[in-house]
């Protein structure tokens, strides 16, 4: 996945307000207590780092593959 891709289903999934906001204040344990945002930095796989504000912020199986799942997958 290519930031671009990760920023694009925060945004589509959150609003482009409040994916900023999540990113840079929601610490989540499977980050390592880091946020989004300090994950992103370090290099983390962005693949599950938005696995991991999915699994926290409650997103449905069906809205992980963001609006378009087969451009989603290639990445």
């Amino acid at each position: 996945m290519r930031r671009s891709q990760f920023w694009q289903l925060m945004e589509d999934e959150f609003g482009a307000s409040y994916a900023r906001h999540l990113a840079a204040n929601l610490a989540l344990r499977e980050l390592g207590s880091r946020t989004p945002d300090q994950a992103v930095r370090d290099g983390q796989d962005l693949r599950s780092i938005w696995l991991a504000v999915c699994e926290a912020q409650d997103v449905p199986e069906e809205r992980r593959l963001g609006k378009d799942p087969k451009a989603a997958r290639k990445g």
